[in-house]
């Protein structure tokens, strides 16, 4: 008979390595008994275990269903969205991260729930791998847009498309602005006024108190003060 061996676990890549170190750092900046906002997206996948495993009594709000579930089977107390008030602190990952501390999110589709936790947050703590850091925000920008005239919607946009994945967790479609970024603040306000954007993964600097990127030679921690226009 043949002898039974355990599958070796792969390794992981240097990407998902950061990832992790960035996510476990963020998780030891959590206190017992505060009210945590759990963002969406492969980072925060390794931020859920590294707070379970400290054992903390938590209140948990989770941006996307996809959190919320992983959260819960490891046994995190995540509480009904419309509980939310003010929370002690929220983490979460980006897509793109400048020098100056705008970020591009939304990849996962969550990004209008991940705003409204950021800036519920009392301290908004941002974790990432090293190539995650830009020299300068680019396209794509992610939108949520609503259904109803949605054809209108993205042709007031001009270079914008339809993402084709599921929808937004509140239902909405996901698309994509493909434009320059040259003005963050710019086109942010452009987006936000835009009728049928419902919200855009533009997230400026007054909304960011820490960031975490994890690199060949550790955590760089950058600080910002929340609520500062730089």
């Amino acid at each position: 008979m043949g002898s039974h061996r355990e599958p070796v676990p792969t390794p992981l890549t240097v990407a998902e390595s950061q990832k992790r170190t960035a996510a476990e750092a963020a998780a030891r900046l959590v206190s017992d008994r505060t009210r945590v906002g759990l963002g969406t997206g492969t980072t925060v996948a390794y931020l859920l275990p590294a707070l379970a495993a400290r054992g903390l009594s938590l209140r948990c709000f989770a941006t996307s269903p996809a959190t919320e579930l992983a959260a819960r089977e490891l046994g995190l107390a995540v509480e009904e969205p419309n509980a939310l008030g003010e929370l002690d602190i929220a983490i979460d990952g980006a897509d793109q991260i400048d020098p100056r501390g705008w970020l591009v999110k939304g990849g996962g589709g969550a990004h209008t729930r991940e705003k409204i936790v950021a800036a519920a947050s009392e301290r908004f703590v941002v974790i990432a791998s090293a190539e995650k850091a830009v020299p300068s925000l680019h396209p794509p920008v992610p939108l949520e847009i609503l259904r109803f005239g949605a054809d209108a919607t993205l042709a007031s946009l001009g270079k914008a498309a339809l993402r084709d994945a599921p929808p937004s967790p509140d239902g909405n479609l996901i698309a994509d602005y493909l434009g320059a970024v040259d003005d963050p603040r710019g086109l942010a306000a452009w987006l936000s006024g835009t009728p049928g954007v419902v919200e855009h993964g533009l997230f400026a600097p007054e909304l960011v108190n820490d960031i975490l990127i994890a690199g060949t030679n550790g955590v760089e921690h950058r600080t910002l003060k929340k609520g500062d226009v730089p």
